[in-house]
């Protein structure tokens, strides 16, 4: 049977055929000796096609799918065409040689082509890929280094990249920090007891918080000092006036031994530093609970910000946690236990970390392993949404958080439960409708943006008027004013000069011809200004007419 060999190099794919494995009898002793010389090895293994990368991105492309154990179209068509063709339903006389198993396995479930990767497969592609460059002629020197290097560092970038927002590794230092300074916070604490408890051994009875009782160890300083008129003080560090009253009258009366100066200070120091933890470790946990709504809002919403960032900082990701199945996820953080009980064949933990829910503290002793079993699957479900799903939302963790409140009275109670596929279909409903909100509210934002912009260039263009009109001195607003007196001014001359050609006319005792023809003259020397004065020019003709009809009736 016939082997051929597919290497995946940086610049291509490769396919090669093996010979005389007959003569060679499949030994790897024999191969690996062989490997190092060019000439023997090249007449074990002869180049058969070599199909190179479009680009860089398509290089990245087939690298993550050959990875991932995915055979790509690319890869399909390549082996398609230089493999022999099997007729239907014989079986092949070749098989194929691979490093990756997964990618075989696709294969053969796609093109039926038998795969096989074994030690004596990888021996060769060994081979391969030590005298990779001499098969393939058309290589310069340096050229599969360089794309050796591209292609690594962008597949290394590809797997690193992540989104900010969602950066999970954040919330497994937050917790473990959180973890540590619990207990150092603690330790830290009490030594701060011990060591006023020499100056003032009353006050630990008194106060029982830690971070108040270094507050209030900063604040008293020394015993003998102490007195009614730091009461107020003391009442607003601890909040009860009787406390404060009760604190100042067991100074007065107190057993304990002086201290030097200097030993108070270093006292005063350390609790300072025990209040600064204190308030960091606030801090810190705001920190991690808008973390954890922004990573795993759902989980959060169902069992609390701090046991889901434990969750997920024993399970290595958000990733890995959804992952898991619901029964790994009952007992994750019980593993000494469970190992235990399967070494000493006794019984198996009921659950690990999502003890500390205030669910399973509110069942029942007889079922709180029932209710481990259940919560632990709502578990499985909101990190699975909140691993996979694009937009964050907290629908789903309330849902789900109410079916759990739903089980526990029904354990008490016996009050039937809402269905699964019911809670599901409300909270997708309310995230159907706040897709739509949040769409109608851009469309709304977008909407007064552009009303605004269009106010704003109305304004711009008035503004733009009014600082012309200021700057011609009152010219331009007196414009159309002028304009209307000129117009009248020109009609009114138009009119005085028609009367006075009238009048002319009759002073010199001429008959209506002349008058016409010199009526005629002023008309064109000023056409466009007589247009208007028309209408008055024919009624004083009219005029003429009639005085000169009674003239010769009288004589």
């Amino acid at each position: 049977m016939a082997l051929y060999l597919l290497y995946e190099s940086a610049s291509g794919y490769g396919l090669f055929e093996a010979h005389g494995l007959d003569e060679i009898g499949q030994n790897t002793e024999a191969v690996r000796s062989s490997v190092s010389d060019l000439n023997r090895f090249g007449k074990v293994v002869k180049l058969v096609a070599f199909s190179p990368f479009e680009s860089a991105l398509d290089a990245l492309n087939q690298c993550n799918s050959v990875s991932e154990g995915l055979m790509t179209d690319e890869l399909r068509n390549f082996l398609e065409l230089n493999l022999p063709k099997v007729k239907d339903g014989k079986k092949p006389k070749f098989s194929l040689g691979l490093a990756e198993p997964k990618i075989g396995s696709h294969i053969f479930e796609e093109t039926k082509v038998p795969c096989q990767s074994n030690e004596f497969v990888l021996e060769l592609l060994r081979g391969v890929r030590l005298h990779f460059d001499r098969f393939i002629k058309d290589l310069k020197h340096g050229d599969l280094e360089k794309a050796q290097l591209g292609l690594g560092h962008s597949y290394s970038r590809a797997k690193v990249k992540f989104n900010v927002n969602r950066v999970d590794n954040m919330v497994i230092q937050a917790i473990f920090l959180l973890d540590t300074l619990d207990k150092d916070i603690n330790s830290f604490s009490m030594r701060v007891r011990e060591w006023y408890s020499w100056h003032f051994p009353e006050l630990v009875k008194i106060v029982n918080d830690n971070y108040l009782y270094a507050k209030v160890a900063k604040f008293i300083e020394e015993r003998s000092k102490l007195s009614d008129d730091k009461i107020p003080g003391l009442m607003d560090i601890v909040g009860d006036e009787d406390k404060a009253k009760e604190i100042v009258e067991a100074a007065k009366a107190s057993m304990g031994q002086e201290l030097s100066p200097i030993d108070l200070i270093n006292v005063q120091q350390f609790a300072q530093r025990v209040m600064d933890l204190s308030e960091y470790r606030k801090k810190l946990y705001d920190y991690l609970v808008t973390k954890m709504n922004d990573i795993a809002p759902n989980l959060a919403s169902l069992i609390g910000e701090i046991v889901g960032a434990r969750l997920i900082s024993h399970a290595g990701s958000l990733t890995n946690l959804a992952k898991c199945p619901s029964s790994t996820l009952q007992i994750l953080g019980a593993e000494k236990a469970l190992f235990r009980a399967l070494k000493t064949k006794g019984n198996t933990p009921k659950y690990g970390l999502i003890f500390h829910s205030s669910f399973i503290g509110r069942a029942s002793a007889r079922n709180k392993g029932r209710m481990a079993r259940y919560l632990a699957n709502k578990c499985s479900i909101a990190s699975r949404i909140d691993c996979f799903s694009e937009s964050g939302t907290t629908a789903y963790g309330e849902k789900l958080r109410e079916q759990v409140e739903e089980r526990l009275d029904f354990y008490d109670k016996g009050v039937a439960p809402r269905k699964n596929i019911d809670v599901m279909k409300a909270a997708l409903e309310i995230t159907q409708n706040k897709d739509v909100e949040m769409e109608t509210e851009e469309v709304a934002s977008e909407a007064s943006a552009k009303k605004s912009k269009k106010k704003k260039s109305k304004s711009a263009a008035e503004d733009e008027e009014t600082m012309v009109e200021p700057g011609t001195n009152g010219e331009a607003s007196e414009e159309p004013k002028s304009e209307k007196k000129k117009k009248k001014k020109e009609k009114r001359k138009v009119e005085n000069e028609l009367e006075e050609g009238a009048a002319d006319a009759k002073s010199n005792g001429t008959n209506g011809v002349d008058a016409d023809q010199g009526g005629t003259t002023k008309k064109k020397k000023k056409k466009s200004k007589a247009e208007e004065g028309e209408d008055l020019q024919a009624a004083s003709d009219m005029k003429k007419k009639k005085k000169k009809k009674l003239k010769s009736e009288d004589e």
